[in-house]
């Protein structure tokens, strides 16, 4: 689009917007007029033929193009307003005197069809709006200055401290001294988790704390209203270098920028400093930093676990899915020991439990099973952190799944979990599962951590009012994809990926809800994998929407409460989603206070929920056989899952093993290979270890290997040598028979003929 086009860089740069997301407003063609064709009586009634040709002339005309392009239509544009100009003329009983007189000029041959361009130009702008009001939407779509938009904040002279340092340095120790003593405080951090241990800790240690409910902001709960609305003496902003995140990070811009404290203490990767200084630098505030050295040694292992017969007490199995959870938790309870397991979507409560478990000097559990959700938060007693796997599936700035090998900031944030200065290990220690991942890891810690160059942003509600109110038919959807195309930032900052805000503003956007309303309820915190989550949200909408409170009794019903222990890993993922849907309640409780009135009352069955769910977790492994049994046979995996990770490789370099020996199985997926094409390679890399692992071990070193990790019994090994024997006999044979069943394919080929 020549007219949007221009160099980037100046004041009054701009950008081409993406035009395909103008979605054209439908006009209706003229009915049966109830008052007589004016035109028709000046002149004569039209011969749509004539027209339909003459329109077709004017569509055609290089000149017209032109201008259609100098007044905003690029060739798509001008393809659809030409389009729906063509048909409001030909299906409406009459049109306007003068585009009447126009036309019929034209066909008389005493008109020019360049002359129908003014009134093409007018329909153009009534089905696409923007046009006319693109130097605003421009206006309001700048984020060039994010510091503007907090007043507030401004309006105040704040102290800035940078704690820095890595995992068990003490830092945030030394921000949450400093809050725990302060007169009022507000404490932002990316995990429920992190958010109920200050809960705990401020309620515990200060008894003359004024605590104000809303102080404590879990998930992405940290919105602007909050930001606003309150002014305290300290804040304490906890993992920082999350500013850089591609889909949460501006939650941390808005409260780095925004927050109204006297002094705000940040914590979090010296990497954040440079970009914390210089965004400090634009609101005028100095930043003071305090660095911080790790308390105890950490240790990279040259040696890796390789079976889980090596385990020891205060061993931390690292996964990066579930699926692996519950694999590698099945097969230690069949060496006879007991684990604690801990994963992302555990309730706070639960994974505080299991901690304790797994803590306690006189539990017989002294292994633990978990996710990176350890990488944040809990203080736990592990002397090894052991990587089951160096690759973890993300989503890129684009919102693509991808699966890469996990960054140095990540493997630095998960291994300092060991070896904590408050626990009884005084050293930590870190290695892998497999030997020739451990070669990779010692790689990726040995990298110096990428520095954090910008921080995330997403449009606020004022913003996208502001663009309601031009594009008054847009859907609350298309508002925000046109927003970020036409926004500018500079090198500071970035738009963060708004895909999960999209698919609630679809979700919902056939009910009648205002924008404000509307918005606040597509920022609500959830995993939008989770049909039952967001399908509470859809009724969460359409009962707010009918001005019907959401009282405690509706809830009880929608969730079938109360709920009885789970039977299988199905139903515990069930009743984690249920509690995942408590706390949607309470989100929404603290801004609609009037539709949510009952949160005393759901945080009550929430702590019950939360003693099901722990029960459900102490008997995980019963939970897992439960579902295997009920399972299909020859189903491996309890949960489907987008990415059921395994061993895999860094990048495409061949690695050497500890022998020094180059081998063709050290290739990895490439780093710039788009997500399904490498989640294929990875699926190819597994079936080929597979195969290797059969080649190499045989059938009976196979069998043994599945009967000492616990995934195989002597029944189930009888069950297929019987199996076996069956399909030998009635000429059926399993994968490894491939030649067998060709030869066989031919010997009755043969007898056919």
């Amino acid at each position: 689009a020549a007219a949007f086009s221009s160099s980037v860089g100046g004041e009054g740069s701009s950008r081409a917007p993406d035009t395909s997301l103008f979605v054209p407003v439908p006009l209706k063609p003229v009915g049966d007029a109830a008052e007589e064709d004016v035109g028709a009586e000046l002149t004569r009634p039209l011969d749509k033929g004539e027209v339909l040709k003459n329109l077709n002339k004017f569509y055609k005309r290089k000149e017209i193009q032109r201008l259609g392009s100098e007044n905003g239509l690029d060739a798509r544009l001008f393809h659809q307003a030409f389009i729906s100009f063509r048909k409001y003329i030909m299906e409406s009983s009459s049109v306007s005197a003068d585009l009447h007189i126009i036309l019929n000029d034209i066909c008389c041959g005493a008109g020019h069809v360049d002359d129908l361009f003014p009134f093409f130009l007018r329909h153009a702008k009534q089905i696409f709006p923007m046009l006319d009001c693109m130097d605003d939407l421009r206006k309001i779509s700048d984020l060039r200055l994010p510091p503007n938009w907090y007043p507030d904040a401004r309006a105040i002279q704040r102290k800035i401290i940078f704690h820095a340092g890595p995992t068990n340095s003490g830092k945030t120790y030394h921000a949450i001294q400093r809050f725990l003593s302060a007169k009022s405080g507000i404490y932002c951090g990316p995990l429920k988790l992190l958010a109920h241990e200050i809960f705990q800790k401020s309620n515990d240690a200060v008894s003359m704390l004024y605590y104000l409910p809303t102080s404590l902001v879990l998930e992405q709960s940290h919105d602007c209203m909050f930001v606003k609305s309150c002014s305290y003496e300290v804040a304490v902003i906890d993992e920082i270098q999350m500013i850089r995140d591609p889909s949460r990070g501006w939650a941390w811009t808005r409260a780095l920028l925004g927050l109204c404290a006297e002094e705000i203490h940040i914590c979090g990767e010296a990497a954040a400093i440079d970009l914390v200084t210089e965004l400090m630098y634009t609101t005028g505030e100095e930043v003071e930093v305090r660095n911080y050295k790790r308390l105890t040694p950490l240790t990279v292992l040259d040696y890796a676990l390789e079976s889980l017969d090596n385990l020891r007490p205060g061993d931390c199995i690292v996964c990066f899915s579930k699926n692996d959870i519950y694999s590698i938790s099945r097969q230690i309870e069949a060496r006879g020991l007991e684990c604690a397991v801990i994963y992302g979507s555990l309730p706070p409560g639960t994974k505080l439990e299991q901690a304790k478990k797994f803590n306690d000097p006189d539990d017989p559990c002294k292994i633990l099973v978990a996710t990176d959700a350890i990488g944040m938060g809990l203080n736990l007693c592990i002397k090894r952190i052991i990587f089951n796997s160096i690759v973890k599936p993300t989503v890129n700035e684009k919102g693509e799944k991808e699966i890469d090998s996990i960054t140095t900031s990540q493997a630095l944030q998960i291994a300092g979990r060991a070896g904590r200065y408050s626990s009884s290990f005084k050293q930590g220690e870190v290695t892998t599962m497999h030997r020739d991942d451990l070669v990779q890891l010692k790689e990726i810690l040995s990298e110096p951590v990428r520095p954090v160059k910008a921080a995330g942003l997403h449009p606020t509600p004022e913003q996208i009012e502001m663009f309601a109110y031009h594009l008054p038919d847009a859907t609350l959807s298309n508002l925000i994809d046109i927003f970020v195309s036409l926004s500018q930032v500079d090198g500071l900052y970035f738009v963060c990926n708004i895909d999960d805000f999209k698919f609630l503003a679809d979700m919902i956007q056939h009910i009648p809800l205002n924008l404000r309303s509307r918005y606040v309820f597509c920022t609500a915190p959830l995993n939008r994998k989770e049909p039952f989550v967001c399908t509470t949200l859809l009724k969460f909408a359409r009962q707010f929407s009918r001005n019907e409170p959401l009282t405690f009794d509706w809830l009880c019903r929608h969730t079938k409460w109360p709920l009885p222990a789970p039977k299988n890993i199905k139903e515990l993922v069930h009743l984690e989603a249920v509690h995942d849907v408590f706390d949607l309640y309470l989100w929404l409780s603290y801004r609609f206070m009037d539709m949510f009135p009952d949160a005393v009352l759901v945080r009550d069955i929430q702590k019950k929920l939360d003693d099901i769910i722990q029960v459900g977790v102490c008997n995980i492994t019963k939970l897992i056989r439960a579902s295997q049994s009920a399972a299909a046979p020859g189903t491996a995996e309890v949960l489907s899952e987008d990415f059921p990770l395994s061993r895999t490789k860094r990048d495409t370099r061949v690695v050497s093993d500890h022998r020094g020996a180059k081998s063709p199985a050290a290739l990895s997926i490439a780093v710039d290979v788009p997500g399904e094409k490498r989640a294929k390679s990875l699926k190819a890399y597994r079936s080929a270890t597979r195969q290797e692992d059969l080649k190499s071990h045989g059938r009976g070193s196979l069998a043994n290997r599945l009967l000492r990790e616990g995934l195989l019994t002597q029944e189930m090994l009888r069950q297929l040598e019987s199996e076996w024997q069956d399909q030998h006999r009635n000429g059926r044979y399993g994968l490894g028979s491939k030649r067998d069943d060709q030869n066989s394919s031919k010997e009755t080929g043969r007898k056919k003929k």
